[in-house]
């Protein structure tokens, strides 16, 4: 297996509001999307299919032409537009879910969800349908701006809400906003995820990629079929996008250390 793209949605919807228009794909252009896969031939494998089950061995080899599907922040249209389409065409996905936004998370409620999200119900009929359910974090901050505490209470919590509430073992996650650094990645490792996504725009190759910053490629709102079965070629495209990413990666690790410079005085 030379590179496996994998797609990062967030809403599918309509009419999205404001704060999730840019990343919000039309219903229908997100059903023209998943025909296109399947008359390639493409076969969407969950994202823990790409590591191995455990901290050490081989991961698992992947015949034919795999894809992977994934959605963040768990919206509310997922169940409602994505899950119809991908049980029609027999296609899973993972959704990465931020358990403190979902709609009855209760006294669990954390953070300030963008649109309306799954409630734990949804989710688990999600689960039951096939799909891959991972972490997102529990209020969706930005992970690698945390200090050690709370990095590693937004990661425990999150899972283990997760595994608790649908009787399954979660191994896969996203950082919101695909911010990470190797104090993140560490953190999440010794939670017990084997495999997390970030963004770089770019297919993830294997023995290239570290597999807990598997990069994705971002799926926008307006993107025509034609360019989205280039960016599903791997054709390049995402230049700018890649490279803004690391630029803003090291501003984002001198920003906390001099956050850390300043709690420590």
């Amino acid at each position: 297996m030379t590179g496996v793209p994998i797609l990062m949605y967030h809403s599918i919807s309509e009419h999205p509001p404001a704060a999730t228009a840019p990343l919000a794909v039309h219903p229908s252009a997100f059903a023209d999307q998943m025909a296109l896969l399947k008359d390639r031939g493409l076969t969407p494998v969950p994202l823990s299919a790409l590591s191995p089950p455990a901290a050490s061995g081989p991961a698992p080899e992947v015949v034919g032409r795999p894809i992977v599907i994934t959605f963040d922040d768990g919206y509310a249209d997922f169940h409602e537009r994505a899950l119809p389409v991908l049980e029609h065409l027999g296609f899973t996905a993972t959704v990465f879910v931020t358990t403190g936004w979902l709609a009855d998370a209760g006294p669990d409620a954390a953070g300030r969800p963008l649109d309306r999200t799954l409630n734990w119900s949804q989710t688990r009929e999600a689960a039951a349908h096939g799909i891959e359910i991972g972490g997102h974090s529990h209020s969706h901050p930005q992970l690698d701006q945390l200090p050690g505490g709370s990095l590693r209470d937004e990661l425990i919590r999150s899972r283990g809400l997760l595994e608790d509430r649908l009787g399954v073992q979660v191994r896969a996650m996203a950082y919101p906003y695909g911010y990470s650094s190797a104090r993140v990645r560490q953190a999440v490792l010794h939670t017990g995820y084997r495999s997390a996504c970030a963004v770089a725009n770019e297919v993830a190759v294997r023995g290239r990629h570290d597999r807990l910053a598997l990069p994705r490629l971002t799926i926008r709102a307006g993107i025509s079929l034609e360019r989205f079965g280039r960016i599903v070629d791997g054709e390049p495209g995402y230049r700018l996008d890649r490279a803004l990413t690391k630029g803003y990666a090291i501003v984002r690790r001198s920003r906390y250390a001099a956050q850390r410079m300043l709690r420590d005085v």
